[in-house]
């Protein structure tokens, strides 16, 4: 069974901490997959040494396009349950156990960041603002709608498949999810940022919120 387990990690110039998260991750799953998103750092070569699987994309793509790529992978590999985290140190895989054995009980499984003082304020509030309106749009009471900690069976994965490229993914796989009536669970994960202005931007926030509303219209 473990053999079927993927975990799909998207990078770009993460080649100060790429090998210590596929480390940490090897004591959970055999399969690691990189997804190199158009680094010009060592990201790609690091993460070779470490013995994972690496896809690359030649330019910079997106996080919701390199997690497609990594998944889409896994799937034709015969993946039967997939993880996914950040190649920043900012999850745990030691969490990784927890979240493949709540899929024995459920289709996906969303990580939430506990409130800390290390999350920005704007962020925060950006948080939770777009929890808010998830919850009125898709009558789905989340925790955090942006963490991007999460865990899906095959069967999962090809009703929740994304097509946005960017940030807005994580938004548009909770549409699915909501929108398929696949059964989720969230859990908590430690809330840790190794850089305070990496990640979504106001700007992206915006287009996840117009993404919410549009995604509900035509779908």
């Amino acid at each position: 069974m473990k053999n079927k387990i993927f975990a799909i990690i998207p990078a770009r110039n993460e080649d100060k901490n790429i090998g210590r998260v596929i480390s940490e991750a090897k004591k959970y799953v055999d399969n690691i997959v990189v997804v190199d998103d158009g680094s010009s750092d060592n990201t790609r070569y690091k993460a070779k040494k470490q013995g994972a699987v690496v896809l690359s994309h030649i330019i910079n793509l997106g996080k919701g396009a390199a997690l497609k790529t990594g998944c889409d992978y896994a799937l034709k590999q015969g993946a039967e349950k997939i993880v996914v985290l950040d190649a920043d140190t900012q999850h745990e895989p030691s969490k990784i156990p927890d979240f493949l054995k709540e899929l024995d009980y459920v289709d996906v499984v969303l990580g939430y960041r506990q409130l800390s003082k290390t999350m920005p304020p704007l962020l925060k509030i950006g948080n939770l603002a777009i929890n808010k309106i998830t919850r009125l749009l898709y009558r789905m009471n989340l925790h955090d709608t942006q963490c991007g900690y999460r865990a899906f069976t095959q069967y999962a994965y090809k009703k929740i498949r994304w097509n946005s490229s960017n940030y807005s993914m994580e938004s548009e796989m909770i549409a699915n999810i909501g929108k398929a009536r696949l059964k989720y669970k969230e859990i908590p994960i430690k809330t840790i940022y190794a850089d305070r202005y990496k990640g979504t931007t106001i700007i992206d926030g915006i287009k996840i919120v117009f993404n919410l509303f549009w995604w509900r219209l035509s779908k």
